[in-house]
């Protein structure tokens, strides 16, 4: 489901343009526009979920989907340093 008025659903559809760093049937990713670090990029589902309220059980696929993905970019950004 999409919400005409999210920003994020605009991206995903292609009404406003990004920077993809990846996209799959289920999420997209790309660079902030604003960044505040030297690394900075969104991963954001294709469907609409209008806050984590929303979120259940089922969206456990696609949440861990997500957080796998914005892994391995970070890696491919150079940012795969871990603290302890």
């Amino acid at each position: 489901m999409e919400s005409s008025d999210c920003i994020f659903c605009k991206i995903a559809n292609g009404l406003i343009p990004s920077k993809k760093l990846y996209e799959d049937d289920e999420i997209i990713a790309f660079d902030d526009i604003s960044p505040l670090a030297p690394v900075h990029f969104l991963v954001v589902p294709k469907k609409h979920i209008p806050s984590l309220n929303e979120v259940s059980k089922d969206l456990a696929p696609l949440l861990g989907h997500m957080n796998v993905v914005a892994v391995q970019l970070a890696k491919e950004k150079g940012v795969d340093k871990t603290g302890c």
